[in-house]
């Protein structure tokens, strides 16, 4: 899942309005995030297998330390702990904390059984990757939700606010687009000094987030 986690990220803006959305989607992708950190040494690895699922190329079969549902736990208690010992925000850390979780159960969703639930453990997933209309509708229900909420939530006090948001939710959109028909990448390398670039979009957000403001009182 792409698009979806995002959309977790916008939505739960109006969960924990002083938090930046920047730092909600480091939230959001943080597992994401740090993957290709650890497939550039070796720590993780992945295969590129064209045709493994109907939606994504890659044999997911060695990333424990990311993406088992044990060391994603240890990621939002480590995440939003974080957050609450330098803003002293308890809702804030709370809401972090459930969207570094919520990765995991998106995807859940849409990986075939390959999500350990501990490292070396059962793997698991409902495999939604293997219906082009189920995981494209899923993406786009949840993105379009985030969306819909943020903007219900917010507005923009000054052009930045709104050309710099739009700006990256069309990248966003349109990057997603791509990938689905740009085909397998070159190499496990490259796909991983691709993935890196998605670190850009934290501080995008949050330069963007400073320029809008909350329509009701923020708590």
């Amino acid at each position: 899942m792409f698009t979806g986690h995002f959309g977790v990220a916008l939505a739960a803006k109006k969960a924990a309005p002083r938090s930046s959305l920047g730092t909600l989607i480091l939230a959001a992708q943080f597992i994401d995030l740090l993957w290709p950190i650890f497939l550039l040494p070796g720590l993780e690895h992945v295969r590129i297998a064209p045709g493994i699922t109907k939606v994504s190329p890659f044999d997911f079969y060695d990333y424990p330390i990311s993406h088992s549902l044990l060391m994603v736990v240890v990621w939002s208690v480590v995440l939003g702990g974080l957050y609450y010992a330098f803003r002293r925000y308890t809702r804030g850390a709370w809401i972090i904390a459930l969207a570094v979780l919520s990765h995991w159960v998106l995807d859940f969703i849409v990986h075939r059984p390959d999500l350990p639930l501990w490292p070396r453990g059962p793997r698991v997933g409902l495999g939604l990757w293997n219906s082009w209309p189920g995981s494209i509708s899923v993406e786009l229900l949840i993105f379009g939700a985030g969306l819909w909420a943020y903007l219900d939530f917010t507005r923009a006090r000054d052009s930045v606010g709104g050309y710099a948001f739009w700006a990256l939710m069309a990248l966003l959109f349109f990057g997603w687009v791509s990938t689905l028909f740009a085909g397998p990448p070159p190499s496990v390398t490259a796909m991983a000094w691709g993935a890196m670039t998605m670190w850009l979009t934290v501080p995008w957000a949050c330069w963007a987030d400073a320029h809008r403001e909350a329509l009701t009182g923020s708590a």
